[in-house]
């Protein structure tokens, strides 16, 4: 079984989406259910968690409505307001839906400090005792303000995106190494193999020149705290879907059937609470 951990969905329009330049002009268009089902056909991949794009309610109440209609989306992380004084009453709300999973902030696109803000703190213990995860979505040089963060919430389940967004292109390989290996220290954080192939040259990078981070995130969280996800449609301003899949069989060739289990479906499946198997969609709430 393989389990796409980080994936998106949307429907394109400049003004939602202004994020995506000219260089990304092949994520300007509408990517639905029916173009991800193809592509997860194409690298034998079973099921998938969507995840936030965009931080509004509308999006999270609507892939929640897209997770229900659809046999392989087993799973939502959206976005709600965790900072807001009425927060509680909000996740009250969403918690009626089962198939969500967990809540993510575009922490990246904040200033320095947003992790130690009190209300967002707040928030965060008002998620703990759900079961929810929350996704951390930062660049490497914010690992140091996250592990701030997961320092106050032990019990809370968090899951690291996109291994910290190192800048592989610009070979930082030495400023993320040790920060991301301390922060792999908390037992309470498991982490995404997701995003990287668009953190580094998107025309030139190879295998090869991503195994280091490959190598040092299996090291630092070993195979029960790392799931696979493609981060498609994103992925595509660099590489194919079923490239970045093939990448992933290729790095887990030496390990054990136990350990690439792990990593291609099993970790998601704990973290997210998905039966590991081919479980229909009911049997899943």
């Amino acid at each position: 079984m393989r389990i796409d951990a980080h994936h998106h969905l949307w429907n394109y329009t400049p003004q939602d989406y202004g994020w995506i330049d000219d260089r990304m002009k092949v994520l300007r268009r509408d990517f639905t259910p029916a173009d991800l089902a193809i592509e997860m056909a194409s690298a034998c991949v079973d099921a998938s968690i969507a995840v936030q794009a965009r931080q509004t309610l509308e999006e999270t109440y609507w892939l929640l409505d897209l997770a229900e209609a659809s046999p392989i989306i087993r799973g939502v992380t959206g976005w709600a307001p965790i900072a807001d004084d009425n927060f509680a009453a909000t996740l009250d709300q969403l918690r009626q839906k089962p198939l969500l999973k967990g809540l993510r902030h575009v922490v990246q696109a904040e200033p320095d400090g947003f992790l130690d803000a009190p209300a967002v703190n707040r928030g965060i213990t008002t998620l703990r005792d759900t079961g929810l995860v929350y996704e951390i979505l930062i660049f490497a040089r914010q690992l140091a303000e996250a592990i701030r963060f997961v320092d106050r919430h032990p019990d809370q389940i968090f899951v690291l995106d996109h291994i910290a967004k190192p800048d592989i292109a610009g070979d930082s390989f030495a400023a993320w190494d040790a920060p991301f290996h301390e922060l792999a220290r908390r037992d309470n954080v498991s982490c995404k193999l997701s995003g990287m192939v668009t953190e580094a040259d998107w025309q030139a990078w190879t295998p090869a020149s991503l195994t280091p981070y490959f190598e040092t995130a299996l090291e630092a969280f070993g195979p029960s705290r790392l799931m696979a996800g493609s981060d498609w449609p994103v992925i595509n301003v660099a590489c194919s879907y079923v490239r970045w899949w093939q990448t992933i069989s290729e790095w887990l060739v030496p390990l054990s059937p136990t350990d690439r289990q792990a990593i291609e479906a099993g970790t998601a499946a704990r973290i997210y609470k998905i039966p590991f198997d081919s479980a229909s969609k009911k049997e899943t709430r």
